[in-house]
């Protein structure tokens, strides 16, 4: 930067008068040299382009004609570096202090001065580099593990604050740097964890931002969510388990004196505990659980929740909410922020529902819009552990005459056959409330049971199974059996002959490839996934796992009951494993586990971009 302003000084100079020249006794040779430099410098390349328009050359020609403004401008963006490169930080506190006051007074004086001033504040927001060269080689580059890092981070923020407080316009200018400075999501997970948290620390203080940071924040966490299926996550720490468990049990063999060596790992493994083996998952982790904390400081004053608080933050995220999670199919961890976040209170969750309610119910929504609110409701009563069971009636209740008043418009219709492209959000419904039902079917017939059946014949389950849309072909196998083995038990609606039917009506695709012919069967033609299946991150876990419902295995003397009505109603076939309670290729009606540790409860992996409908659609009755 030197050279440019010692050139702009000579060219300052370059053009005297010559009653000047005679009184600076300038010889001939100074003269010539001076204009050989002057040649020199515009004959070069221009280093850099000027913030306003145009080169240095054209700003220094003006210059020289008389024309002072754009030079005045030139010095203060040549200035900028020096303001991010000055070592501040880590400085004594009587330095910290007067380079505080200087930036207030710099960015009141000199506005052209604040993005530069954000942009640096913004870039300490992270570790610092520590870059070991040997030459011009890099041999080393690692975080610098810096004990005064929280101290450091509270003077950026106190240095943000007091550029506010001369520019009030400073979130304005902010946002677009935050988003700029945001380090990749492959960066280290130390890396993302102090911006996320500095971010979070911004909110505060500057409340208009926190939707745009929310946003930020959650967008990247879907971007890696994305990337770490529950699947590759849970393979990650099976086979982490196995290769630990193995090494152990070898060095056992070895291990004669283990006392002190005993101690030590066990006050060293609950460190580890919580540590994923995935590590798109270990990054996603520490940001959920960082997320979920700053939403309980939030909502949380002196350990109850503030009504007028919650309900901002309810309002930012559910904005966020349908924006980014809604359109994004089998997404694992991210939307149980909006899980969590219902569990401060009923009426967060109740009104979480209406408005899911109200984008299946919607006609003006697009289909997969209307579907995927469809799987949340479903996904959100069966697991929400706070939801009382009057919410889960009244929800059913709603969902189950929406759909009795669908198959009112569509028995007189031309378009009353089975297709997942026209009706997409009724078997998306249907699929929610046989969800709903095998998860709570025990509460809902808990106490009285002549009660809880009679409310349960009140549904009308018979007509919407018996439908000519035929939704238990479309559902995902494991929801359907569980479900009619329930309503067999208890009489509600006989589904295995349906089934059945459906299993021979089913045609196989067989495609020939260059590696040779496959066949292959649709079995979620819906592209169904359920969101709030069990959470695997481990520390996320710990805020979710006390509101959660898992599902609870059923004893054999219950396996045993659910199978007595099947014999009686069906007749036995060999050939037909859907009549003995099974369900073809080794997947078993009753003994599923509706988790997603089961592979038909999982999002699975084949769903996005299935195939279309592979049935055949039943002749017309």
């Amino acid at each position: 930067m030197a050279a440019p302003l010692l050139h702009t000084r000579l060219l300052g100079d370059a053009a005297p008068s010559a009653s000047a020249v005679k009184t600076l006794g300038a010889s001939r040779t100074g003269i010539s040299n001076m204009r050989a430099l002057e040649n020199d410098f515009f004959n070069s390349p221009p280093r850099k382009t000027v913030r306003f328009g145009g080169t240095v050359t054209e700003v220094l020609l003006k210059y020289k004609k008389g024309e002072t403004n754009d030079f005045e401008l030139l010095k203060n963006q040549l200035l900028d570096p020096d303001i991010k490169r000055l070592p501040w930080l880590n400085r004594s506190q009587t330095v910290v202090e007067e380079y505080l006051a200087f930036l207030g007074n710099l960015v009141s004086a000199q506005t052209v001065f604040l993005r530069p001033c954000l942009s640096m504040i913004a870039s300490h927001f992270v570790p610092p580099r520590v870059i070991i060269k040997e030459g011009d080689v890099d041999v080393s580059d690692s975080e610098d593990e810096d004990d005064n890092l929280p101290a450091n981070f509270d003077t950026c923020h106190r240095a943000l604050q007091i550029i506010a407080r001369y520019v009030p316009s400073t979130p304005w200018f902010l946002m677009p740097i935050l988003v700029e400075k945001f380090p990749f999501v492959r960066k280290s997970e130390r890396t993302l964890e102090c911006y996320v948290h500095n971010l979070l620390r911004i909110s505060v203080y500057f409340p208009t931002l926190r939707h745009e940071i929310l946003e930020l924040i959650i967008e990247k966490l879907l971007k890696l969510d994305v990337n770490a299926s529950r699947q590759d996550i849970e393979d990650a720490e099976e086979t982490a388990t196995q290769t630990c468990g193995g090494t152990d049990s070898t060095e056992g063999l070895f291990n004669m004196d283990e006392d002190e060596e005993t101690e030590h790992d066990t006050k060293a493994g609950p460190a580890q505990l919580d540590q994923m083996v995935h590590p798109v998952a270990e990054r996603l982790d520490i940001l959920m659980s960082l997320v979920l904390s700053y939403m309980k400081d939030v909502c949380y004053v002196d350990g109850k929740v503030d009504n007028s608080k919650t309900k901002d933050l309810y309002r930012d995220l559910i904005n966020i909410f349908d924006k980014l999670l809604l359109p994004t199919h089998a997404s694992c961890h991210v939307q149980f922020f909006m899980f969590y976040l219902c569990s401060f209170k009923l009426g967060f969750a109740e009104a979480f529902l209406e408005h899911l309610w109200k984008k299946l119910q919607d006609p003006s929504n697009p289909a997969i819009i209307r579907q995927a609110a469809g799987n949340y409701i479903g996904s959100f009563l069966a697991r929400a552990k706070f939801i009382p069971l009057i919410t889960v009636k009244s929800c059913l209740d709603l969902l189950v005459n929406w759909l009795h008043i669908y198959l009112n418009n569509q028995d007189s219709g031309t378009k009353a056959f089975c297709d997942v492209a026209l009706h997409g959000p009724f078997y998306s419904a249907c699929q929610a409330v046989f969800y709903t039902f095998v998860f709570r079917h025990k509460q809902l017939l808990s106490g009285n049971l002549k009660e809880g059946l009679r409310y349960l014949q009140s549904l009308n389950f018979e007509r919407i199974v018996m439908s000519q849309l035929n939704p238990l072909k479309v559902c995902l196998p494991s929801v359907v059996n569980f479900f009619a083995a329930i309503t067999n038990k208890y009489q509600l609606v006989f589904c295995y002959t349906i089934i059945e039917r459906n299993n021979r009506q089913m045609l196989p695709v067989i495609r020939s490839t260059a590696g040779g012919d496959s066949v292959q069967t649709c079995t979620n033609p819906l592209d169904t996934f359920f969101p709030f299946d069990p959470c695997v991150l481990k520390r996320s876990k710990k805020f979710i796992d006390p509101i959660y419902q898992i599902w609870e295995d059923m004893s054999a003397e219950e396996l045993q009951e659910f199978k007595k009505p099947m014999k009686k109603e069906i007749v036995e076939d060999e050939d037909d494993d859907f009549l003995k309670g099974e369900v073809p290729q080794n997947d078993t009606v009753i003994g599923i586990t509706p988790s997603s540790f089961d592979a038909h409860f999982r999002s699975p992996s084949s769903s996005v971009g299935s195939p279309a409908m592979l049935y055949m659609q039943p002749s017309p009755l």
